[in-house]
């Protein structure tokens, strides 16, 4: 059969080289839609299921709430695991599903339990599905900030007071307060985001949630002889819309509708509680209104000025972060058109960084690739036509590649792409088998008064049969890794795949693309010539070695088996790693202290580490630590802890002889002066990806299960 196509091939010629060039074409358009992302997403296929129990304690919200929906949860069809975390107020359960469950068919499953659940929950306590995302979901991170601004330019900003740079005037103080920002973040930012495709869900941390507080005076409640009760039930009783049907006059009809939703303070001031003597006694006649904030879980700072409010994008599982990540910078200008004076949007975390660097890295290495085979060929053929008959079988590899890449809904990113990058000495072998046989048999003696596409289908098909021997070969050497299950399987299983896809692809360009080129390009040498210098000087070198080895044959097998033995016996000694660690371009500090640490000192100790590190180290740009848990407490921390996260210059701006280890130590040791903390680094998408996996944030964790908590505490010590 392989036969058959190569002969094929090599009689339509022209048609090939049509085909290669639409081949080709068709994969940088599927290159262009594959989604890329800068790190294979390890993550589980989970729900999580978010309970907000306000007024409760953790053990409380585990007995009532954490309890109940774990066993609502068992029996769920292909579960693998649920575990959960009770804190004050809040519950996380995570159901984790058998890899390759579908998505949409477990949160169904998992929604549908949940109806149960409700029924032996505490009143109003409504359980809620978190965000469908993964371990890459945060794809984009800003901060809004207030600051001054000019009258006559409002767009122009400046975080402190200073002349306006297009008109000269002194800007005046936008005095948005942390309230203010929280609310432009969560009515006119995150609304503008979410509506983005690929943007699952926008969340908010930090600032204050602003809110009406009635706070009843009981002396007045008293004298007025009205209980607590009567006036939460009057305020519920007062802030509602009713219809009224409609009114029907001649022609037309006109919608009845009787509104009393509270629009303000004094609205809810002038709620009437009851009536002495016909005279109406009103909500201010026993409580004072006032705007207040929510009690909140978490507190965000940046670069050391103090409080913040944040917004993070989270993209929806699935989708491509590189295209979610544009658009939603191609928004950011017209969000910021939206905002009042004043306040402006900073981005400091955008995952193009990283997909940029990423994918730089791997298209440096397959240019460099393709010009050293270039150049090899080159030296060693001295033929330039040859030489880029071979080069092209990378590009049509690399179409295949992703093509079907493509068909299987594989990722494009550092582990496939850089698979691919390392296949590159494997899918030119071929081509260049069958490429050097072609230019030998142009330049035979024996093949003279033959047409080009007679040579070149001889020297093709008499090298065919080994070339694909070798190719499917190597193929069965990826075979094992299909049977890695898990996280192992997640992170390797689309290396293999794209290292098998390409390997199909080289095998298409040495039957097809390979011969009929070459049948082409390929010089029909003179004979009497005989091969180049290079070849010569290195036939001097080869052929005595070569002698040497085969007349002693039994004495190179020894030396050879030696050498084998030994590095055999050095693998013990070379260590163990799963994955090289991947640069990040920034880094991420969980900081546990005490468990009694309040949320504010925690904040104001996280900006004093803030003005520390930028004051310290010229390396980092923006330090931002978030405390306690968001809006969507898909990481619900303590207020004890603390994840801060410190981004840093391009490594070419940094100080000479300085590396990343130099700066996580340097870091280290000056953390190590602020008393009463207990600081772990990592990165930012590390620290997710470990906290979706196994709940916990550190590389290594050991959990200790039992009924009596000092047995457990006294256990955890001797650990």
């Amino acid at each position: 059969m392989f036969d058959a196509i190569t002969r094929f091939a090599v009689r339509q010629r022209w048609l090939v080289v049509f085909f290669t060039i639409a081949l080709v074409a068709a994969g940088i358009v599927t290159f262009r839609r594959l989604p890329i992302d800068a790190f294979p997403d390890v993550s589980n296929t989970q729900v999580m299921v978010l309970t907000e129990a306000p007024g409760l304690a953790p053990d409380e919200v585990e007995r009532l709430v954490t309890f109940p929906i774990e066993i609502e949860m068992a029996g769920l069809p292909d579960v693998k695991l649920v575990r959960s975390l009770s804190r004050s107020g809040l519950s996380q359960v995570v159901i984790i599903f058998e890899d390759g469950t579908d998505t949409y068919f477990t949160r169904e499953v998992v929604f549908q339990r949940l109806a149960h659940a409700r029924e032996s929950l505490p009143p109003g306590v409504e359980p809620e599905l978190g965000p469908i995302s993964t371990g890459l979901g945060e794809i984009y991170q800003y901060s809004l900030e207030s600051g001054f601004y000019c009258p006559d330019h409002p767009r122009e900003w400046a975080r402190d007071a200073a002349k306006c740079p297009r008109c000269g005037k002194a800007m005046v103080d936008g005095g948005h307060s942390l309230m203010d920002l929280r609310t432009i973040q969560d009515w006119i930012v995150s609304p503008q985001l979410r509506r983005l495709a690929g943007i699952n869900e926008v969340n908010s941390f930090g600032g204050q949630i602003r809110q009406y507080h009635v706070i009843p005076d009981p002396a007045r409640l008293l004298a007025y002889d009205i209980s607590l009760r009567e006036v939460v039930e009057a305020i519920e009783a007062n802030n509602a819309n009713a219809g009224g049907g409609f009114i029907v006059k001649n022609e037309e009809q006109v919608n009845v509708v009787s509104r009393g939703l509270v629009r303000g303070v004094e609205d809810i001031e002038r709620i009437v509680l009851t009536a002495e003597d016909g005279t109406p006694v009103y909500m201010k006649n026993v409580a004072d209104v006032r705007i207040g904030a929510r009690t909140r879980h978490g507190v965000v700072t940046k670069d050391g000025r103090g409080e913040a409010v944040i917004g993070m994008a989270i993209m929806l599982k699935g989708s491509n972060s590189k295209v979610v990540v544009d658009l939603v910078k191609k928004e950011v200008p017209e969000i910021r058109k939206s905002l009042p004076p004043g306040v402006s949007l900073t981005p400091f975390y955008d995952r193009t960084d990283l997909i940029t660097a990423c994918i730089n890295t791997v298209s440096s290495a397959l240019g460099q690739g393709v010009l050293l085979v270039i150049a090899i060929l080159f030296i060693v053929l001295f033929d330039l036509r040859a030489a880029l008959t071979v080069a092209v079988s990378l590009p049509v590899t690399a179409a295949v590649t992703f093509l079907l890449m493509g068909a299987a809904g594989v990722t494009a990113n550092l582990m496939t792409l850089g698979g691919l990058a390392i296949a590159i000495g494997l899918v030119v072998d071929g081509a260049i088998i069958v490429t050097e046989n072609i230019s030998r048999h142009m330049a035979d003696p024996a093949n003279e008064g033959k047409s080009r596409a007679e040579i070149g289908l001889g020297a093709a098909l008499e090298v065919a049969r080994p070339v694909h021997f070798a190719i499917f070969i190597i193929l069965v050497v990826f075979l094992p890794l299909f049977t890695l299950e898990s996280l192992e399987g997640r992170m390797f299983k689309p290396m293999a795949l794209t290292m098998i896809f390409a390997l199909i692809g080289s095998l298409a360009a040495s039957l097809v693309v390979v011969p009929a080129l070459g049948t082409i390009f390929v010089a029909r040498r003179d004979p009497e010539k005989g091969d180049n210098v290079v070849v010569r000087g290195m036939k001097r070198v080869y052929g005595p070695l070569l002698d040497v080895a085969l007349r002693g044959r039994w004495m190179t097998l020894a030396i050879a088996g030696a050498i084998m033995v030994g590095a055999i016996g050095l693998v013990p000694r070379l260590g163990t790693e799963f994955l090289p660690a991947l640069d990040e371009g920034a880094i991420a500090i969980n900081i546990v202290r005490l468990p009694t640490a309040s949320a504010e000192g925690s904040g104001r100790q996280c900006a004093e580490i803030e003005r520390r590190l930028l004051a310290r180290f010229p390396e980092v740009t923006t330090v931002v630590g978030k405390t306690g848990r968001a809006a969507i407490s898909e990481d619900p921390m303590g207020p004890e802890q603390s994840d801060v996260f410190v981004m840093l210059r391009p490594k070419s701006e940094w100080r000479d002889g300085v590396t990343k280890a130099d700066l996580v130590a340097g870091i280290g040791g000056e953390l190590a002066k602020i008393p009463g903390m207990n600081p772990a680094f990592s990165q930012p998408i590390a620290l997710r990806v470990n906290e979706l996996i196994s709940g916990i944030k550190s590389d290594v964790a050991i959990k200790i299960f039992g009924d009596d908590m000092d047995v457990l505490v006294a256990t955890a010590e001797r650990i």
